[in-house]
């Protein structure tokens, strides 16, 4: 599925077009919702207008027919006035994500209450799950959803490590890097417990992954970190053995496939952006210490709290099979 930068000709449905504008762990704690509408308007063409650089997760969840690039909030959604019959606001409740949606003129809004707007909808909770708050919002509009409905589809290209343990070593802030020897020595650890490794990561992650590769012992062949795109990387995520990361869109992406995971939380409270209670995952984080500011260059103390022994015991009560030999470094 390619970004549009326009919403294309109409196909003889009508339009319902979602807002969700942000981030790959923003994108996925939505889907619940967007499975839901999906279910509740079987008939109509679902758009989401939602960052470029994701479209090859978009591709990836079903309820989703046409990836419209949206790049933030500073310009005008790129659909044809009067075309849309439904528009959800899965961005956030403030007027510039309102204004963008109430500009295309469509005949329903979706969306939390806006007396300002006329408007109807629940109020905007605090203190919630991002899954919950999407899925409690359209459920409130009569579309009943599940905040624990978080599958995606799986890439059709196989993993280019199928079995490996992955360790993610990336984060977009200084806030969620967990130091690179501590890492390492979770890779020591999962290599002693018969798991292949890899190290995922973006672009700007590569020197980390290859600091933690080096400390470790590991052939530079493991360093995926800015070598596979979104689509492979979710791929690899999807037919691991374990994945270990911090709160980042990898963690979200194992949620989704239900590949067992550890995940170290920092700045943000995992009440709010954790993985489903019921899956096969464990938070590790110490809140009496977190800051808060998820855009800081040191690392919360929160996510330094956590031990590589900590990882490592974590790793134990989750029971994974490694499912790949270790190959020599």
């Amino acid at each position: 599925m390619t970004a549009l930068p326009t919403m294309p000709p109409s196909d003889g449905r009508p339009d319902l077009l979602v807002l969700r504008a942000i981030k790959l762990g923003d994108l996925l704690v939505a889907v619940p919702a967007l499975t839901a509408l999906r279910r509740a308007f079987p008939g109509h063409r679902i758009t989401l207008a939602t960052t470029a650089w994701l479209a090859p997760v978009v591709e990836l969840v079903p309820a989703v027919d046409v990836h419209l690039a949206q790049h933030g909030l500073d310009h005008a959604i790129a659909a044809p006035v009067g075309s849309v019959d439904v528009a959800v606001n899965l961005h956030g409740v403030g007027p510039e994500s309102s204004d963008l949606l109430d500009a295309l003129r469509p005949a329903r809004v979706i969306g939390h209450r806006d007396p300002a707007r006329g408007h109807d909808g629940p109020e905007w909770p605090e203190g919630v799950h991002e899954r919950a708050r999407w899925a409690d919002l359209v459920s409130w509009h009569g579309i009943p959803a599940d905040p624990a409905e978080v599958a995606i589809d799986r890439p059709v290209e196989p993993s280019v490590a199928p079995g490996a343990a992955v360790v993610h070593v990336g984060a977009f802030h200084g806030a969620r890097h967990w130091p690179t020897d501590r890492f390492a020595a979770v890779v020591r650890g999962l290599r002693d417990r018969g798991h292949e490794v890899v190290l995922t990561g973006g672009a700007d992650d590569v020197e980390r992954a290859r600091a933690v590769a080096e400390t470790a012992g590991l052939a530079p062949g493991a360093v995926l970190a800015g070598v596979v795109d979104l689509q492979p990387f979710a791929a690899v995520v999807a037919d691991a053995a374990l994945v270990v990361t911090v709160d980042t869109g990898a963690a979200h992406l194992a949620s989704a496939y239900g590949v067992p995971s550890v995940v170290l939380f920092g700045p943000a409270p995992p009440e709010a952006w954790g993985p489903p209670a019921e899956g096969p995952h464990v938070v590790l984080t110490d809140a009496s210490q977190r800051l808060g500011d998820v855009f800081a260059e040191e690392p919360d103390p929160a996510l330094l709290a956590v031990s590589a022994k900590d990882v490592l015991a974590a790793v134990d009560g989750l029971g994974a099979v490694p499912r790949t030999s270790v190959p020599a470094s």
